[in-house]
């Protein structure tokens, strides 16, 4: 593990030290952290613990450096934290080289300073950039392109004609390119089942994340596209032709069907699901579980199934627990009025 200094962090992260300085070899919670470690406050719900901890400085902002004897002075204490972590943070791996056990077919080009595990498989006619690392079990097929500074993780799978910009990554169990549900009955009441082909092909744009087990299909015609820097979680489904923009957050069992369109910086919470062929504004953001069934506008925020907006959702959410008494209340109500109105049963 590296080590540095306070100064060192300070220097680097250009934040500001207040008190002495002191090494630190790693990062831990307020809680947790030793006295070699850095904590951080981000959520003011635990400062209290800045009094008990052991850390020796803490990233916090302006606010609360006073409350601690060594403090890192950050505008946003959670960003900086994580780019102090990334610092003692090892990535996986230590294999080097491109090892005599991994599959690389001769017509494939390989770019320099790529390490290669054993049983990865390049297939014809693939053109991997420089310096990327392919580990054991990873699949690329047959004329996929692969950016340099690419990581492809333990059975990660690149299927045919997929491309990949820079700096993308790829989680174990990750599949992009895999045939979009290309499914559909000649006529109701039909027991057979028409395949439609999938021709065409997936485009990453740089630096995408894709999580552990996430999906992403190909086209029927044309490239479904993922744009630069979107991040997408685990036990994600994209569907065929889908256009993701940049900068987009794509959450743990998503689900998005075929030919949507979603904007730039875009957050789609866990298990909401996107009906087919919609159009997902700029900068919105769906909450999670929700259920979108029509087009949703630029800066759109909300949730809930059918979807509606975030101050309806939670007025919603603040209703279900009371609606089993409302229920006694309106039935008793009724009652009490049919009494009046002389509707009784005799």
């Amino acid at each position: 593990m590296p080590e540095y200094t306070l100064e060192d962090l300070a220097a680097k992260l250009s934040l500001t030290l207040k008190g002495g300085n002191a090494k630190v070899s790693g990062l831990n919670t307020l809680e947790a952290a030793g006295p070699d470690e850095v904590s951080f406050l981000a959520n003011p719900k635990y400062a209290p613990f800045l009094e008990h901890t052991r850390a020796c400085a803490v990233i916090v902002d302006e606010a609360h450096a006073d409350k601690v004897e060594r403090a890192l002075i950050s505008k946003t204490p959670y960003l900086d934290f994580g780019r102090a972590l990334a610092l003692f943070t090892r990535k996986e791996g230590s294999f080097v080289g491109v090892s005599d056990q991994a599959y690389i077919d001769p017509q494939a080009e390989l770019g320099e300073g790529c390490v290669v595990y054993p049983f990865a498989y390049i297939g014809a006619r693939a053109r991997v950039g420089k310096t990327c690392v392919i580990f054991s079990g990873a699949y690329i097929g047959e004329d996929a392109i692969i950016g340099d500074n690419c990581r492809l993780y333990p059975n990660a799978v690149v299927l045919s004609r997929v491309e990949l910009g820079e700096g993308c990554e790829l989680h174990p169990g990750a599949v992009v390119g895999s045939d979009g549900f290309g499914f559909t009955r000649p006529s109701p009441g039909s027991d057979a089942i028409q395949r439609i082909p999938q021709a065409g092909f997936v485009r990453l744009g740089k630096e995408v994340s894709v999580g552990s087990n996430a999906a992403i299909d190909r086209g029927a015609l044309g490239p479904t596209t993922i744009g630069d820097e979107t991040k997408i979680d685990n036990l994600v489904q994209i569907g065929h032709n889908v256009t993701v923009g940049k900068a987009g957050l794509v959450i743990s069992q998503v689900g998005v069907a075929g030919s949507c369109r979603i904007g730039d910086r875009v957050t789609l919470a866990g298990q909401a699901g996107i009906a087919g062929h919609l159009k997902i504004g700029n900068d919105a953001v769906i909450g999670p579980q929700a259920g979108v069934a029509k087009d949703v506008p630029d800066g759109f925020q909300g949730g809930g199934s059918p979807l509606v907006d975030g101050q309806t959702f939670l007025r919603t959410l603040s209703l279900m627990p009371k609606l089993p008494d409302l229920f006694k209340r309106i039935s008793k109500l009724e009652k009490e009025l049919a009494e009046l109105r002389g509707e009784t049963d005799k």
